[in-house]
């Protein structure tokens, strides 16, 4: 059918004049909606389809490619408030490559993804900040480099927008300090190097992100985006619109008005100003580079230890003494074949990873679908499995992949699908972080099991390789377990996601467990211990001690007290977990506890002058409302005050299901934990729990190296969990252990009774909380 010139007006207002192909809009024509949005370019087939003009009521204009009726392609969206953004465009929203210049002034060069900042780019501030390198859903995430106007420099990595990770700072006068961060603040060890004293070399560290040897910045070429260059390339897909049903005009007309409206240039706002990242305050000049001045000549460098930007302990060393211990910047995020080598030698590590990430993302997208329904025995039986053979090539039912070949078996799918949904976790976000292109990171064991342990890139999910003995014990609870954390929505008990089973193409068969991170937390743990109440090999040698390991009974020198409210609910329900697995035959489980420590409010007066607030204080957590420090707020480490669910982040975690717990302090009601300056946070039960930490300091200790404690009474935020309960008490075990026990530690002869075992497992804990006088 030919198309011919046409006008026609609608009964609701609107009016079209172009080409036709029969009664629909097909070629060059001009649509103008009754409440004044016109549209003038290519049409097809009643959709708008090709390269065209919208402009909106409120004075937002589009030009560029669109496709099926969607903004499609390249094209430049101009906003009310003066904001242009030139560059690709996925179904309505900015995705792919483009510079945003906002109405202030800031400007963003780089990647975008599903409308925001995801991948690689550039933004520079109106003041003269500058950051390039990597963003994650509009936030600075990974590896960068942030300049600010005053000349000071970081390199290293960040998470939602702070520094978090190891890195570099430059100093404007020369100074550098290596070490790690927490969301945005100094927390760890580090290596302060004044003006004038020799350090490491940086060429390596500001070639990888366009600085040259000197740190000044050089944007490279590839950094920038040539728009002209992208609009050549035609990078437009069209397939849209072969898929998308035609509808009359009129249905169209409604869509465009409304959906571009409320999508497009309406966008979020640009990232908040960095000048504060910049040690601009007094309090961190008389820290770090004002230190610098009469040493000059004197190669003195010094050791350091943070705590939530907080120096409590300082050693001064010769830096040639000091300069190896700056290490190159953890790149622990980036997996590579090389980094495996711990099992099956280190390419068949990599392709065990891929090939769990596609196994789960496969099983979870077949069963995501299926209509939700009660879990039935037969759900629960040996056939409940889903089966799959992945060829490298591909088949029917699978994708090629870059692997080897691999049989795929997942158990009980529709119970853990169920599992997933009670505790409240997305099959979408589920997939992405353990299925994602960042990938899994592997991680030491913190036991004797031999097990391997992966992390998800978002730190939320902790997959462990299984014995076919642990197997058979969690397949053989799961009825029960699944009926457990119904009834106990507090249960502190492991969450557990999915079970799965890998067999490689020359027969080896791996296990794994996909379960919560507990402590996949806000705030930073400082210290992690694993306790089982017993004193038979229960230590860590000083020697293997270190920031991430994870201790046992007799390393742990506190008592922790607590509000009463928290402290009932608390051992109410380790009460009710134990008796569950005391009905099941359980023995050896564990409680492992996080701490997270609070500087005491008085180191903050000695670092800052009163009512200041530190710089770095000003951005600790992204993830949780900031709270300004207001005089009304007692000076404490930790305040807990009435819940309110609107500002507070109330959405469950990996490990986190249950409701807020309520206090006694604030006349028994619901609470959120305060940190003054930091951040606002739920309390929940193994979750966000306040308390203060008595440290049994031994009579004996002496100052080791110069390095002097500041502190030996602590808030502290504890988060907890019970661990490692797919051992089964059987009696050949409990002869063996018997035997090896008369001769060291009477305590656990009986303890290997799963009666007696809680039982030991509880009196232990309540001397580590014991209850307030």
């Amino acid at each position: 059918m030919e198309t011919r010139p046409g006008e026609r007006e609608f009964s609701n207002g609107d009016a079209y004049s172009g080409q036709l192909k029969g009664t629909l809009p097909h070629g060059k024509g001009k649509y103008v909606w009754s409440d004044g949005i016109i549209y003038e370019g290519d049409w097809e087939e009643g959709k708008i389809s090709g390269k065209g003009k919208l402009i909106w009521s409120s004075g937002a204009k589009y030009e560029g490619d669109f496709s099926g009726g969607y903004l499609h392609g390249f094209g430049t969206m101009t906003s009310p408030d003066g904001s242009v953004y030139s560059g690709a465009w996925r179904m309505n929203v900015r995705h792919g490559l483009g510079r945003k210049e906002y109405c202030n002034s800031d400007s963003y060069d780089g990647s975008w993804k599903e409308g925001v900042q995801d991948g690689s780019g550039s933004y520079t501030w109106i003041n003269g900040n500058r950051f390039l390198g990597n963003w994650k859903k509009g936030k600075m995430s990974g590896r960068g480099v942030m300049s600010w106007a005053n000349g000071d420099l970081f390199n290293g990595f960040w998470l939602n927008g702070l520094r978090h990770g190891s890195g570099v700072y430059k100093y404007a006068d020369g100074g550098f300090y290596f070490g790690t961060w927490s969301r945005g603040l100094k927390d760890g060890n580090g290596v302060f190097y004044p003006a004038g004293s020799k350090h490491p070399s940086l060429k390596k560290w500001h070639r990888s992100f366009g600085y040259d040897d000197t740190g000044n910045f050089v944007l490279s070429h590839d950094s920038s985006i040539n728009l002209d260059e992208l609009r050549a390339s035609k990078a437009v897909s069209r397939s849209l619109s072969e898929i998308t049903t035609t509808s009359g005009l009129t249905r169209n007309s409604g869509r465009m008005s409304e959906r571009f409206l409320d999508e497009n240039w309406s966008t979020s706002d640009p990232p908040r100003d960095f000048m504060h990242h910049g040690p601009s305050s007094k309090s961190v000049r008389s820290v770090d580079s004002g230190q610098s001045e009469a040493r000059d000549k004197n190669p003195i460098v010094f050791e350091r230890e943070y705590m939530q930007g907080v120096l409590i302990k300082e050693r001064i060393m010769s830096s040639i003494d000091m300069s190896h211990r700056a290490r190159p910047l953890d790149r622990t995020k980036e997996i590579t074949i090389g980094a495996c080598m711990s099992f099956l030698g280190g390419k068949w590590n990599y392709y065990l990873m891929l090939n769990l990430q596609l196994g789960i993302r496969y099983t979870v997208g077949k069963i995501t679908p299926v209509p939700r329904r009660e879990v039935r025995a037969s759900d629960f039986g040996k056939r409940a499995r889903i089966m799959m053979f992945f060829p490298k090539n591909g088949s029917q039912y699978t994708p090629p992949h870059k692997s080897i070949d691999f049989d795929w078996k997942d158990y009980c799918p529709m119970v853990f699908r169920n599992l997933r949904e009670m505790f409240k976790l997305d099959a979408a976000d589920y997939m992405m972080s353990i299925c994602g292109d960042d990938g899994l990171r592997e991680i030491s064991s913190p036991g004797k099991s031999g097990s391997i342990f992966y992390l998800s890139h978002d730190d939320r999910f902790v997959i462990k390789t299984l014995k076919r003995s642990e197997l058979k014990v969690l397949l053989r609870m799961l009825p029960r377990y699944y009926e457990h954390v119904g009834d106990h929505e507090n249960t502190l008990i492991t969450k557990f996601f999915g079970v799965h089973r890998l067999k490689l193409k020359w027969g080896k068969k791996v296990r794994f467990v996909v379960m919560g991170n507990m402590f996949c937390t806000e705030l930073k743990i400082h210290r992690r211990y694993d306790l089982k109440g017993s004193s038979q090999g229960r230590f860590t040698e000083k020697k293997k001690m270190g920031e991430k390991t994870t201790m046992k009974d007799l390393d742990l020198a506190y008592e922790f007290h607590m509000d009463k409210l928290l402290r009932e609910a608390l051992f109410k329900q380790i009460y009710l977990d134990c008796s569950f697995l005391e009905s099941l035959q359980i023995i050896d489980y564990s409680l492992l506890l996080g701490l997270h420590f609070r500087a005491p409010d008085q180191l903050n007066d000695i670092l800052e002058p009163p009512n200041a607030m530190s710089d770095q204080e000003n951005d600790s957590v992204s993830s949780v409302e900031v709270m300004p420090r207001e005089p009304s707020i007692p000076p404490k480490g930790l305040l807990l005050v009435t819940h309110e669910p609107s500002s507070v982040n109330t959405a469950p975690g990996p490990h986190i299901r249950g409701s807020t717990l309520r206090a006694f302090s604030v006349g028994e009601k619901e609470v959120d934990l305060i940190l003054p300056g930091t951040a606002r946070l739920r309390v929940q039960l193994g979750v966000n729990m306040p308390a203060q930490a008595h440290h049994k300091v031994r009579q004996d200790e002496e100052e080791e190296s110069g390095m002097v404690e500041l502190f030996e009474v602590y808030d502290v935020v504890v988060y907890m969990g019970i661990i490692d309960i797919l051992q089964e008490y059987n009696m050949k075990k409990r002869m063996e252990h018997t035997c090896k026990s008369m001769k060291h530690d009477p305590m656990t002869i009986s303890a290997i009774e799963p009666t007696l075992y809680s039982k030991r497992f509880t009196d232990f804990l309540l001397k580590v909380f014991p209850e307030k006088a």
